[in-house]
């Protein structure tokens, strides 16, 4: 990872739904202004966006944190929370222990993880039950400025 040329910290919290995707769209046009590929821009709020939503839906809050290099885009969502008990499932498309309330509101379809490992070059996930989960993501920026 190169030398940061940008850094921005988002706080999060859950069931604020009233605020989720702020962050994601602050992102979006901070890397619009910059001149970042759409293809770059786009992948980076999907990720910025489904790991802000998870927050939001499990979690007691959290903090997502950009940081913008000469060749990558670092997203890191770390929250205190439930933390994931079955990872494999969580990963499978489709699969959610979302309510009806968070699906009658459009959310909690289980495509977060997957999508957000879709749209990484390099995605981590660290969980502890009881205590909290970090999803890390990295997305190459090529050509960009």
């Amino acid at each position: 990872m190169g030398e940061a040329l940008l850094s921005r910290s988002f706080p999060l919290r859950g069931r604020d739904f009233d605020r989720a995707g702020e962050a994601a769209t602050e992102i979006k046009m901070i890397l619009k202004q910059l001149g970042i590929d759409p293809q770059v821009i786009r992948r980076v709020v999907v990720v910025a966006f489904e790991a802000e939503m998870n927050v939001v839906m499990y979690a007691q809050d959290g903090k997502l944190t950009f940081v913008l290099t000469d060749d990558e885009v670092c997203i890191e969502v770390a929250d205190r929370g439930p933390g994931i008990p079955e990872v494999d499932l969580a990963m499978q498309e489709g699969w959610s222990t979302a309510t009806d309330e968070m699906r009658e509101m459009g959310f909690g379809f289980g495509m977060g993880l997957p999508n957000i490992k879709r749209n990484s070059d390099c995605f981590d996930l660290r969980t502890e039950v009881g205590v909290g989960t970090t999803v890390t993501s990295t997305i190459r920026v090529d050509g960009h400025g």
